[in-house]
């Protein structure tokens, strides 16, 4: 069942808001601003650079007092100091070293033959398996 209420209600609303917007009010608001003179711009006056100040180049030297001579100090002469005599240290006793242990000779190791033959590491010429 359904309800056919609110669909008419927003039928008549649709076509209330429909009819009331129309294209007169946005012409008319056109018209206005293309009718209406426009306030002149007043022109402002361009911009100038301050003109730039001229340094003096012959700038007269101050004058300044005489410089105070002082006279030099006198200082008192440097007092000698008494030399201290070189203290004698007794002599060092000289270190005697106990004599080096006796060590055993070490028995001779046999000498090993010169003509060793050298392994070689390729597979074996024989047949490595059993027939």
């Amino acid at each position: 069942m359904a309800n056919h209420q609110y669909q008419q209600f927003l039928l008549l609303l649709l076509l209330i808001t429909l009819s009331s917007m129309s294209n007169d009010v946005a012409f008319a608001a056109r018209q206005l601003v293309e009718e209406t003179p426009s306030p002149a711009v007043p022109e402002l006056p361009k911009p100038e650079f301050p003109p730039i100040p001229t340094i003096p180049t012959n700038i007269p030297k101050p004058e300044f007092p005489p410089f105070p001579t002082f006279p030099k100090p006198e200082l008192p002469p440097v007092p000698e100091l008494p030399s201290l005599p070189k203290p004698e240290l007794p002599p060092l006793p000289k270190a005697e070293l106990p004599p080096l242990p006796h060590f055993p000779t070490l028995p001779k190791l046999p000498e090993l033959p010169k003509d060793i033959p050298i392994p070689s590491l390729s597979p074996p010429s024989y047949s490595t398996t059993s027939p």
